[in-house]
């Protein structure tokens, strides 16, 4: 019962934090991936993330973490936790919000 308890809180620790990654993206991942810059996956390009995503989310946050051809390691969020990064991610993945 703790452990579902726990996967409970963090489940909705993560999600409330993913209303929270448009904000930490302008300030980490904006630089780069609203341009294209260096080869990085534009934002909400899903023909770009597709095969980056194939790879699955564990193999892309360790990416971030250790750093991949020009993006540095951490991907300018020094402080981000693994459930960060992926929060990050599956925003730039998605489709462009339609308002």
């Amino acid at each position: 019962m703790k452990k579902l308890f726990a996967a409970v809180l963090m489940s909705s620790a993560v999600g409330a934090w993913a209303d929270a990654a448009p904000e930490q993206y302008q300030s980490s991942c904006f630089a780069c991936h609203s341009t294209g810059a260096a080869g990085a996956p534009k934002t909400h390009d899903q023909a770009a993330w597709e095969p980056r995503m194939a790879k699955g989310m564990p193999a892309l946050v360790e990416s971030v973490k250790k750093g991949l051809n020009a993006m540095p390691p951490t991907g300018m969020c020094s402080t981000c936790t693994d459930e960060q990064y992926t929060a990050l991610i599956e925003f730039m993945a998605s489709p462009a919000p339609t308002n």
